[in-house]
């Protein structure tokens, strides 16, 4: 009976270790099956030319002395 306990034991830590780590792995390669169907698909433009697009905003540094000592 000790050595089913035993077995028994290690096998439940086992799982308890490797679960975490089996469903990350089931999660990356769910996330990766969507990411090569989004690469095959070719989606064509899905809104008119006339609607309005997004505008592209630049980051300007500021000058080396802004504030005046």
């Amino acid at each position: 009976m000790n050595l089913f306990l035993d077995y028994l034991t290690v096998t439940a830590l086992f799982a308890f270790v490797a679960l975490p780590a089996a469903i990350g792995l089931e999660r990356e390669r769910r996330i990766d099956r969507q990411l090569r169907d989004a690469e095959r698909r070719e989606v064509g433009p899905t809104e008119p030319r006339s609607t309005a697009r997004p505008h592209k905003v630049t980051r300007h540094s500021y000058p080396k002395r802004w504030a005046k000592a």
